[in-house]
């Protein structure tokens, strides 16, 4: 059997690669498992010797302390892998088959994975609707940012890429299926994106940037991105996008000189709860600060999709109802405009294997777009710490050394 090396949330701030066990296909008590998915049975699962495991935002909300994860929960729901092992209950994927896996964990049983909304799975977290590898209050299933990892419900869950050498040249690409293609994309579509739309998008981190070449595949007519941080913001022009820099105003003022109106058909806020200000706040955090001005540019009668991740507990915010994820919403604005949002996780399933087609197919390159970094897993470490420095890069770990590099 072989060995099995992961990173290991080791407190605020800090994260290890180190030995774990090899994947089995019984759940095992360990960091974060709820005691109810003690002793579950897997033999619907496989094991995926992963090709590609990426570093998420997400990871570094729990990274940076900023929620209730337990120290030594093993990280990492971005994965792309070969299938080396499948549990007695598997009947169509086979060993040897190159995999995306959603970062949502969900049994294709229950009421909402049969209605597609595979995000809210009842069936795989005890307690609370929807999981996912690797992340707090997930159900404690063990993270992929690892040599190998189960996946459970493999014929549900996994997208079989359709020829193993095509997707082995694209696989910078192809990983971002497993969480910020389909995230992005979905952030697009709940908005109301489409042909000749105008869009503002804020963030431009990974996701950010993901969601901005999806409202390029849908046909808007102008992106525009908005950030903080320069560097990313230079990503986001890279391929075509308009840009706001926060540092110097709002949004809406900048908006206007782009389109001469000061709104948008519709936004798509790709930030989250560790939102800063604008302008002369731009220092300080404002939690609220990405929704409410989002109402206040897009323009009435519009939709917001919110990609971008809120929590229920925030141990590190700034007052105690922002901890209990209590933010100072101007919900009549967003009345009275007759705005529309959408939340929660992005069921990947959703659309995965369409962006998989568009990939395969060159109709975008989005390992370009989010600036796919490779990077070896056992520096996993560096990884995190540059992203958390606000580097305008998607990290992509490489467990086993079969990434190409980029062209």
């Amino acid at each position: 059997m072989p060995g099995n090396k992961a990173v290991v949330y080791k407190g605020a701030g800090q994260v290890d690669v180190e030995s774990i066990d090899y994947p089995d296909f019984v759940i095992k008590d360990g960091p974060g498992v709820n005691p109810a998915n003690v002793g579950r049975q897997c033999h619907h699962g496989v094991i995926v010797k992963c090709v590609a495991t990426n570093i998420c935002g997400s990871d570094q909300h729990m990274v940076r302390g900023r929620t209730t994860a337990p120290v030594g929960l093993v990280l990492g729901h971005e994965i792309t892998g070969e299938v080396v092992e499948t549990g007695r209950d598997v009947e169509f994927v086979k060993v040897g088959d190159l995999v995306s896996v959603p970062f949502n964990i969900a049994c294709g049983r229950c009421r909402n994975c049969k209605a597609g909304k595979t995000g809210i799975c009842l069936n795989v977290n005890p307690g609370l609707a929807g999981s996912a590898y690797g992340y707090v209050d997930m159900g404690g299933w063990v993270g992929g940012q690892a040599e190998y990892v189960l996946v459970p419900y493999a014929d549900w869950n996994v997208l079989v890429f359709p020829d193993r050498e095509q997707a082995l040249a694209k696989i910078r690409d192809l990983t971002m299926l497993s969480d910020i293609f389909p995230t992005g994309f979905h952030g697009c579509v709940t908005a109301g994106v489409g042909v000749g739309s105008t869009v503002y998008i804020a963030g431009a981190g990974p996701v950010g940037l993901a969601a901005a070449a999806g409202a390029r595949l849908l046909g808007a007519a102008v992106v525009i991105v908005g950030d903080l941080n320069g560097e990313r913001l230079a990503q986001a022009r890279s391929f075509g996008c308009e840009t706001a820099d926060l540092t110097k105003a709002g949004p809406k003022e900048q908006i206007e000189q782009i389109l001469g109106v000061p709104e948008v058909d519709c936004a798509v806020d790709a930030v989250g709860f560790e939102a800063h200000g604008h302008g002369a706040e731009a220092g300080a955090e404002r939690p609220a600060t990405v929704l409410n001005t989002a109402m206040d540019v897009t323009a009435a009668g519009g939709a917001i999709g919110i990609p971008g991740l809120y929590v229920t507990g925030d141990p590190g915010a700034s007052d105690k109802a922002a901890q209990e994820g209590s933010l100072s919403i101007r919900i009549g604005l967003g009345w009275a405009k007759s705005l529309s949002f959408a939340t929660g996780q992005c069921p990947v399933m959703r659309y995965h294997r369409q962006l998989m087609q568009a990939i395969l197919h060159d109709r975008v390159r989005i390992a370009d777009a989010v600036d796919a970094t490779v990077l070896p897993l056992d520096e996993a470490p560096r990884g995190y710490r540059e992203f958390d420095a606000g580097a305008a890069r998607k990290f992509v770990l490489d467990p086993h050394g079969m990434v190409p590099a980029a062209a």
